[in-house]
């Protein structure tokens, strides 16, 4: 009988080392849902599964040519501060490439063709769910203050929403008739959701 304890208590001690280990190695393995939406150094915040079963590339939705914004007297952020949660990046713009936003390793990103700070629309910024990048995203709340830098001057935002959404639900982050500032990393279980925080000016 007190074989068989021992070979029970065993055999969960394994099952517990097992649980804890999986999530790494899984992650190692398959190299995380979330850096398998990583295409060399591009990242697909949203994936379209219409186009995805048409055999094409998937990836954010690009705002109309007409949406662009090239030539206006706002600036874009370079600097993004969150003070509760730690977070201080540089903001790289980041093109559209192959109908993907490019992503970069080491800074947050704004979407091209999305809004400025000051200006009226959609501010897309996105960056990897990683410690020292928008990891601590999780833990953000409703009321948070979010600061973005320009060369001249700060833009502070409030966070009035957070919410979790599935990758196809691409109106996340579509054009917005009001300035809007919209966070996007990747959350849920194995990074198979989407997290967002949206946020607005203060005026």
């Amino acid at each position: 009988m007190r074989r068989v304890k021992r070979g029970v208590g065993t055999a969960l001690v394994f099952a517990g080392l097992f649980l804890l280990t999986f999530p790494g190695v899984y992650r190692s393995l398959t190299k995380t849902r979330a850096d398998s939406a990583v295409s060399g150094n591009t990242y697909r915040p949203v994936q379209n599964t219409a186009t995805e079963s048409a055999g094409k590339s998937s990836g954010p939705i690009v705002p109309d040519k007409g949406l662009f914004r090239t030539g206006d007297s706002f600036q874009q952020a370079y600097r993004i501060v969150i003070p509760r949660h730690n977070i201080d990046l540089a903001v790289k713009e980041s093109p559209v490439i192959n109908g993907i936003w490019e992503l970069s390793e080491t800074t947050a990103s704004h979407g091209e063709g999305t809004a400025n700070p000051g200006q009226q629309g959609n501010i897309v910024i996105f960056a990897h769910a990683r410690p020292g990048l928008f990891g601590p995203l999780r833990e953000i709340t409703k009321g948070t203050p979010v600061y973005l830098l320009t060369k001249d001057r700060w833009y502070r935002y409030t966070v009035i929403e957070t919410k979790m959404v599935s990758p196809d639900q691409t109106e996340v982050i579509r054009d917005t008739p009001q300035e809007t500032l919209t966070l996007y990393t990747c959350s849920g279980f194995l990074d198979t959701k989407r997290l967002i925080a949206v946020a607005l000016p203060d005026r």
